[in-house]
């Protein structure tokens, strides 16, 4: 199975000065042309350009959502092959698997068994006497 690398990089917003290019749009898609020009020349092919949300702080307590361009390319990665046995050198050293103990025992409880507190306090042993207030009473 094939396996692929991606990078997304910033699109350019600005257009940049080029021989025979008069308008806007013309040396925009220069400066266009001008990265993906520079992508294929370091292996990377491109995807497609994506519209996507970013946000980010306003202030010290707020965010806004800015739409941002970016262009996406990929190229293959080469897969890791994994050597043989019999091609390995007895020099370099091979990670063994170590013997662990015959039985596993669970750790002793580190306290006695926590006890939940009741539901209601009815049933319970003490009983609080009602409080009565008279209000006659200046004492």
């Amino acid at each position: 199975m094939q396996r692929y690398e991606y990078k997304v990089v910033p699109a350019p917003q600005k257009g940049i000065k080029a021989k025979g290019e008069k308008t806007a749009e013309g040396r925009f898609a220069a400066s266009v042309e001008q990265v993906l020009n520079q992508m294929g020349q370091d292996g990377w092919e491109y995807q497609r350009a994506e519209l996507l949300p970013s946000e980010e702080r306003a202030g010290l307590t707020s965010s806004t959502v800015n739409w941002r361009n970016v262009l996406v390319f990929r190229r293959a990665v080469e897969a890791s092959v994994t050597p043989d046995p019999e091609e390995v050198s007895e020099d370099v050293a091979q990670a063994r698997p170590i013997a662990g103990p015959d039985t596993v025992v669970a750790p002793a409880p580190i306290s006695e068994e926590v006890k939940e507190p009741p539901l209601s306090l009815k049933g319970s042993e003490a009983k609080a006497e009602p409080l009565i207030i008279d209000p006659q009473d200046k004492t």
